[in-house]
């Protein structure tokens, strides 16, 4: 593991390179040990492919001496949380999906069969960023990778679900976006009135289901 100072009040832990669940699995186990407060003045904690953020109280912790504990508790031996697994309801094509016909193009399916691939698999919610509760997800069928659009577009409707070269995802909000979009979800993912705002969580297991 490396370890990186960011600023006066974070440390960055470098477990990995790219996208590797193994590595993405050890960055969400430390994450949730931090999260049970085993120590003191830890603000929060951000989850990325193979990096967490550890944002600190400086007059609570040297970095020096924080480092030394996170090493620590990286070597822990306790068991990970069990990842909850969801299902989002999701509308394909047509209206809902405007580049679903581009993708199974791009891929050499029909329609139909691209559907079926993207529901048959599980996906790992790497974590969430871009936008307020937008989940990168793995576990994309590598035969559906599809180039991102050459021009974004300036609207892209909130529950949408896209596809971004091996990756898919969902909108959570309306923004920009230049990713693929093959379909929409009624789930809200982001609702700050919500206790817990964001739908998903890093960590999650996910899968879509086809509707009418």
């Amino acid at each position: 593991m490396r370890v990186e100072l960011l600023g006066d009040s974070a440390l960055l832990l470098v477990f990995g390179e790219g996208i590797d669940p193994a590595v993405n699995d050890r960055v969400h186990e430390l994450a949730h040990r931090l999260r049970r407060g085993p120590l003191p003045g830890i603000l929060g904690v951000v989850p990325a492919y193979a990096s967490l953020a550890v944002h600190f109280d400086p007059l609570r912790w040297d970095p020096e001496a924080l480092e030394a504990e996170l090493r620590g508790l990286a070597q822990a031996g306790d068991a990970p949380e069990a990842p909850r697994t969801l299902v989002l309801p999701v509308r394909y094509g047509g209206e809902w999906g405007p580049d679903l016909a581009d993708v199974a193009a791009h891929c050499g399916f029909t329609e139909a069969e691209v559907i079926a691939r993207h529901t048959a698999a599980t996906y790992r919610v790497f974590f969430l960023g871009f936008a307020p509760g937008f989940p990168y997800l793995g576990g994309l069928d590598p035969a559906l990778a599809t180039p991102r659009r050459a021009e974004p577009r300036l609207r892209v409707p909130r529950g949408s679900v896209g596809i971004a070269g091996p990756q898919t995802g969902v909108y959570p909000l309306e923004t920009p976006g230049g990713w693929r979009i093959i379909g929409c979800t009624p789930a809200v993912l982001f609702d700050p009135q919500r206790e817990e705002p964001c739908l998903l969580r890093a960590g999650d297991l996910l899968k879509f289901e086809e509707v009418p």
